[in-house]
């Protein structure tokens, strides 16, 4: 059996992390969605309204489960047994930012990085956009799955980051 992990902080999860998480299984027997915490981020939902939102969405897929991660990714990767990290690229910048964690956890861990392109149709949706659009009261339910949405819009009620 095969396993992928696919990292991410998915603040919060979008319809093209779902994208990259669906064609990943296709190639994997299992993928594992790790909700990391990114410590040079703040994050906006917690790390349990992130998985509760992850398992929630991808519910339907089979083959797939969520966990959180605290620590490093390499030792994660370990734990899973896992053969591959699994990351979306939209664009050359998501290249130049994801080369250098590829080659940091294949020297920590031996387990290599496959890159997946994401579809051309989503290349816009960035977790940080949908926060940025939801904060000033924009339309973000056709850009995350259909719990997320709101998710965002409480949190920023909550944290008074606006959600008009």
């Amino acid at each position: 059996m095969t396993t992928a992990v696919c990292p991410g902080s998915f603040d919060p999860l979008t319809l093209g992390h779902v994208d990259v998480v669906r064609r990943a299984r296709t190639m994997f027997d299992e993928v594992v969605v790790a909700v990391a915490r990114n410590s040079s981020k703040t994050p906006l939902l917690t790390a349990d309204e992130r998985v509760a939102l992850a398992r929630a969405a991808l519910a339907h897929v089979d083959g797939v489960r969520v966990e959180a991660v605290d620590g490093l990714l390499a030792d994660f990767v370990r734990e899973q047994g896992a053969s591959a990290v699994v990351k979306g690229l939209r664009s050359g910048a998501d290249f130049d930012a994801e080369l250098p964690m590829a080659l940091m956890n294949r020297h920590l861990s031996g387990v290599e990085t496959v890159f997946v392109v994401g579809d051309p149709a989503l290349a816009h949706v960035a977790s940080s956009l949908v926060k940025d659009v939801a904060r000033f009261g924009g339309p973000i339910d056709d850009l995350v799955p259909a719990e997320v949405g709101e998710a965002v819009r409480a949190a920023l009620a909550r944290t008074g980051g606006s959600a008009r």
